[in-house]
C-alpha cells in the first residue's frame, strides 16, 4: 500500500524535538496578522458580544479538530507528513492522498500569505519614505527579499534554525501582546464605559466578519508538520496542539475585550493599526505584527516541505521521477531540501501576486476541508468501534461530529463557490488515485465498520421495539429456499420483485448432504455466485447457503432463523416446476412445516414461460380463500411496482359458487365483487373497477375452466390456498390445477392482514 521509502521514514526520528516546537509552530500561526490588523474591524462591525461569538464559533471547528488529531496521533506511530500522514494511515492512500495534495498546496500558499502580511508591518516606513522622498513603496519591496531569504535559510540550515528563530519571534510576539494589554491609549478615542453591543452605522454582516476573521483560528495543527522530527509524537502532538489552541482562544478573548474598552467603534473601524495607539509603546505592535507574520511563515515553510516529502514517499503523484526527487532527504535529519525548494517557488509566485484577501479565502477553504476530514476520521473510528483503534488520548464522538458539521457550514458561509471548487478538486484527485491504486483501501472499506455498527443498532432497535403488524402495517419478510438456484431463476425473481421496496428477502440455496469442509467450501463459492446474481439483477435481497441432510431438516432450521432485517420472518416461499411432479412432495412437506410454525406460505409453480412480457397479473379470489385476498392483492400491488413490471395491470376475478338460479338473480356474485371492490378502494390499490370481474361457478371443474379460459395469456396468476387444502391429501392435485395457465403463485395467509 505504501512504498518502502515511506515505511523507512516511519522509523526515523529527524531532529528529535520535544513538545515546545509543536506549541510554538501552532501558537505562532494562530496569533497571526489578523489579530493585529482585523480584530479591531470585527469589534467595530459586530460589537464586542459579536466578536466573542466569532471566537466561540471558530473554536467549535478548531477544538474538535485538535482533539481528533490528538486522539488519532496517539493510536499509532506518527511519522513525517503531519496531518497528511494521519489521514492517509486512517483513510488509506487514495483518500489521504487527495486530502494531502490540497493540504500541501494550502500550506505552501500560507507561506506567501504570512510573508505578505509581514510586509504590512512596515507601513510606518512606507509612510515615512513617501513623506520624505515623495514616492510610495510597494510592499513587495519587503516581501520578495524576505521570501528569498527565508528559502535560503531553510535550504542551508533546515528546520533546526527554523525552530530557533521561532523561539525569538514568539518572544517578540508575547512582548507586543503584553504591551497592548497593559496599555491605555489616548483619552480622545476611549468609549464611555464598556458596551457589549456598540458598533458602527451600516456595519458588515456577521457572516462577512466571521469569514474575514476565521483564518486567524486555522493554525492550530501547524505543529503536526514536525511529526517526523519529534522524539515522542504521541505525547508532544496532543500537549502542544491543545495548549496552543486554548492559549490562542484566551488571547483572542482578552484582545477583543481590551479593544472594546479602549476605543470607540468608529476609531476601531477607521484605523487598522488601532492597537498601536493603545499599546504602552507604539512600535511594539508593528514589531508584533512582523513577528506574528514571520513566525507563521516560518512554521509553514517547515511544515509544507515535509508534507510534500511524505506524499512523494507514498507515490501519490502520477510521475515516478517527481516522487523519487521529492522524497529525498539530506543528512541524518532527513531534511527535505528538494521539497523545500519547490514549496518556496510556489510561495514566491503568490508573493508576487500579493492579493492578501484572495490568498486568505483559498487558505481557509483548503484548511477547512482538511479539518473536516480529520474530524470525520475520528467520528467514523468512534462509531465503527474498530478493535484496532486504541488511542491513549480519547476525544468524544459528538465533538468530532460537531467539528465535521461546522467545517461544512463554515465553508459554505465563507464562500460557496470556493467550497464547491475545493470539493470538486479533491474528488477529482481521489478518483485519479483510485484508478491507479486498485485493490487498496477506499471509501467502501472505510464505511464497512460504520455500516456494521449501524446495521447492528437498527436490528436490535427494531427487535426491542416489538412493533405489531397492525401498528406498523404488514410488510413481507420472506425466506425462499431452493436447491436449483443456478438453473431456475423464477424463484429468485419472484423474491426480488416482492421485496424490492416494501419488504426484505432472504434467498437460501440448499445443499443436501453432511456438513464437511469440502461442502462448506462449495457452499461459500456458491454464495459468491449468488451475490453476483443480485448485482446483475439489482436485487435488494440477502443471499446465503445452507448444508443439511434433508429438505425437511433444512426448512426446520430456516423457520427458526432470526430475520436479517431485525424483524422476524413471516413468510416462506417454495417453488416447483410444473413438469417435475416429483418436486411436489418436498413442497408439501415444506408447506406443512411453515404452517405449523405460523408462517405465511407462498408456493410458486414455475414454467418455461418465465412470466412472459410481465404485463398482466390475474388474481382469483373465491369465498373459501377470502381470508387470503388482502395478502394476494398486496403481493400483486407490490410486484407491479417493480420496474420489470412497469405498465402492468392487475385483473381481479371475484368468484362465488352459485347455489341456484334464485340466488344468482339476487346478485350474490355481484355482492362478492362489490365487497372486493370496496376492499380495493379503502386500500387505495391501483386496480380499476373495470378490471374487477364477477365469476359464478357451480363446481371446481367449472372454476378451473374459467381460470384456464380467462387467464391463459396472463403472465402471472395468483390464487389462494385454504388451511384445509394444505392439510388434505389432495394438495398435490390442487397444486396441479389450472393447466391452461402459465406461472401460478399459490398464497396461504396465516396472518390477519388489513388493507386500510
Amino acid at each position: 500500500m505504501f512504498s518502502e521509502a515511506s515505511q523507512r521514514s516511519e522509523s526515523q526520528s529527524g531532529h528529535g524535538f520535544g513538545t515546545a516546537p509543536v506549541f510554538l509552530a501552532s501558537i505562532s500561526t494562530i496569533l497571526g496578522a489578523i489579530l493585529f490588523l482585523r480584530f479591531g474591524y470585527a469589534v467595530a462591525h459586530v460589537g464586542l458580544w459579536g466578536t466573542l461569538m466569532v471566537v466561540v464559533l471558530g473554536h467549535l471547528v478548531t477544538v474538535p479538530t485538535v482533539l481528533a488529531v490528538s486522539e488519532i496521533a496517539t493510536n499509532r506511530r506518527v511519522a513525517g507528513g503531519g496531518a497528511y500522514y494521519i489521514v492517509s494511515r486512517s483513510f488509506g492512500a487514495s483518500i489521504g492522498g487527495a486530502i494531502g495534495i490540497a493540504l500541501y498546496i494550502s500550506q505552501a500558499i500560507s507561506v506567501a500569505f504570512y510573508i505578505v502580511a509581514f510586509a504590512e508591518a512596515f507601513q510606518p516606513v512606507y509612510e515615512w519614505v513617501e513623506a520624505t522622498y515623495g514616492f510610495g513603496l510597494d510592499a513587495r519591496f519587503v516581501s520578495l527579499p524576505c521570501m528569498l531569504l527565508m528559502i535560503a535559510i531553510m535550504l542551508v540550515q533546515g528546520a533546526d534554525v527554523g525552530v530557533k528563530l521561532l523561539w525569538f519571534v514568539c518572544v517578540m510576539l508575547a512582548v507586543s501582546i503584553f504591551a497592548f494589554l497593559f496599555g491605555e491609549g489616548p483619552e480622545s478615542i476611549r468609549p464611555e464605559g464598556l458596551n457589549l453591543t456598540a458598533r458602527v452605522d451600516n456595519p458588515d454582516s456577521f457572516g462577512t466578519v466571521f469569514a474575514t476573521c476565521f483564518p486567524a483560528f486555522t493554525g492550530m495543527i501547524a505543529g503536526l508538520g514536525l511529526s517526523g522530527d519529534l522524539r515522542n509524537p504521541r505525547r508532544s502532538i496532543p500537549l502542544g496542539t491543545i495548549a496552543a489552541t486554548f492559549a490562542g482562544m484566551v488571547i483572542y478573548v482578552l484582545v477583543a475585550i481590551k479593544l472594546g474598552q479602549s476605543a470607540t467603534p468608529e476609531e476601531l473601524d477607521n484605523d487598522q493599526f488601532i492597537m498601536a495607539q493603545i499599546a504602552l509603546w507604539k512600535p511594539t505592535i508593528y514589531i508584533g505584527l512582523g513577528a506574528a507574520a514571520l513566525s507563521s511563515a516560518l512554521g509553514s515553510i517547515m511544515v509544507a516541505p515535509r508534507t510534500l516529502q511524505m506524499l512523494a514517499r507514498d507515490n501519490v503523484f502520477p510521475i515516478p521521477r517527481l516522487n523519487r526527487l521529492m522524497e529525498r532527504g539530506v543528512g541524518n535529519t532527513d531534511e527535505p531540501i528538494y521539497a523545500t525548494f519547490v514549496s518556496g517557488i510556489i510561495a514566491l509566485v503568490f508573493v508576487v501576486i500579493g492579493d492578501v484577501d484572495f490568498i486568505a479565502q483559498i487558505l481557509s477553504m483548503f484548511f477547512m476541508v482538511t479539518y473536516g476530514a480529520l474530524c470525520m476520521v475520528s467520528f467514523l473510528e468512534h462509531f465503527a468501534s474498530n478493535p484496532s483503534y486504541r488511542p491513549t488520548f480519547h476525544s468524544r464522538w459528538y465533538l468530532s461530529l460537531l467539528g465535521t458539521v461546522m467545517c461544512g457550514l463554515m465553508m459554505v458561509q465563507i464562500s460557496a463557490l470556493y467550497a464547491l471548487i475545493a470539493v470538486v478538486l479533491m474528488l477529482g484527485a481521489y478518483i485519479g488515485l483510485r484508478r491507479s491504486r486498485q485493490g487498496e483501501r477506499d471509501l467502501s472499506a472505510i464505511f464497512q465498520g460504520t455500516m456494521f455498527q449501524l446495521t447492528r443498532w437498527l436490528q436490535t432497535t427494531l427487535q426491542k421495539s416489538r412493533v405489531m403488524t397492525s401498528e406498523g402495517g404488514w410488510r413481507p419478510s420472506i425466506v425462499a429456499v431452493t436447491q436449483l438456484a443456478e438453473r431456475r431463476l423464477g424463484h429468485f425473481d419472484m423474491l426480488r420483485w416482492i421485496c424490492h421496496r416494501h419488504g426484505f428477502g432472504h434467498f437460501i440455496q440448499l445443499f443436501l448432504g453432511d456438513y464437511t469442509f469440502p461442502n462448506e467450501i462449495k457452499a461459500r463459492l456458491q454464495v459468491d455466485e449468488l451475490i453476483k446474481l443480485t448485482e446483475v439483477s439489482r436485487a435488494g435481497i440477502f443471499v446465503d447457503t445452507l448444508i443439511s441432510p434433508t429438505f425437511q431438516l433444512a426448512l426446520t432450521q430456516i423457520v427458526q432463523m432470526p430475520g436479517i432485517s431485525g424483524l422476524p420472518n413471516n413468510s416462506v416461499l417454495l417453488e416447483f416446476d410444473q413438469e417435475s411432479k416429483d418436486e411436489i412432495d418436498e413442497v408439501k412437506q415444506g408447506a406443512q412445516i411453515a404452517v405449523n410454525s405460523l408462517f405465511n406460505v407462498l408456493i410458486l409453480r414455475s414454467t418455461s414461460y418465465r412470466f412472459g412480457y410481465k404485463s398482466s397479473i390475474h388474481v382469483w379470489v373465491t369465498e373459501e380463500n377470502l381470508k387470503n385476498a388482502p395478502m394476494m392483492l398486496l403481493l400483486a400491488y407490490i410486484i407491479i411496482g417493480h420496474s420489470d413490471w412497469k405498465g402492468a395491470e392487475i385483473r381481479l376475478f371475484a368468484c362465488s359458487e352459485s347455489k341456484g338460479a334464485e340466488e344468482e338473480d339476487n346478485g350474490e356474485v355481484g355482492r362478492e365483487a362489490d365487497r372486493l371492490s370496496a376492499l380495493m378502494r379503502e386500500g387505495r390499490l391501483p386496480i380499476s373497477m373495470q378490471n374487477v370481474t364477477p365469476i359464478s361457478y357451480d363446481s371446481i371443474e367449472t372454476l378451473e375452466e374459467e381460470v384456464d379460459h380467462r387467464s391463459a395469456q396472463a403472465d402471472l396468476v395468483i390464487t389462494g390456498l385454504t388451511g384445509e387444502d394444505l392439510d388434505s391429501d389432495e394438495l398435490t392435485q390442487i397444486l396441479q390445477r389450472y393447466n391452461g395457465v402459465k406461472d401460478v403463485l399459490f398464497v396461504h395467509s396465516i396472518e390477519q392482514i388489513l388493507i386500510d
